[in-house]
């Protein structure tokens, strides 16, 4: 049986690394790079450079986790506040 985790080679300010994540987090940091209108690559070392202990591929899904999850809150939020 094949594993959801893929192993994913990423440059990271200049020097080369490997991340394995799902595929759905993967696409995650994708859409969120796209959205920030930054590269794959900024984005993940944004990330690294931000990450308090645990590996990158931890930190990668803490924060794509923590984006959406930030997000599906704000959107929860709109939808009960009242409209004039």
């Amino acid at each position: 049986m094949k594993s959801p985790v893929v192993k994913r080679s990423i440059v990271v300010a200049g020097h080369k690394t490997s991340v394995s994540l799902e595929e759905a987090f993967w696409n995650g940091m994708k859409e969120i790079s796209g959205l920030r209108e930054m590269t794959l690559s900024e984005l993940v070392g944004e990330i690294d450079s931000n990450r308090q202990q645990g590996n990158l591929s931890s930190a990668i899904r803490l924060f794509v986790l923590d984006y959406f999850r930030t997000r599906a809150l704000a959107a929860a939020s709109d939808s009960k506040s009242p409209h004039s």
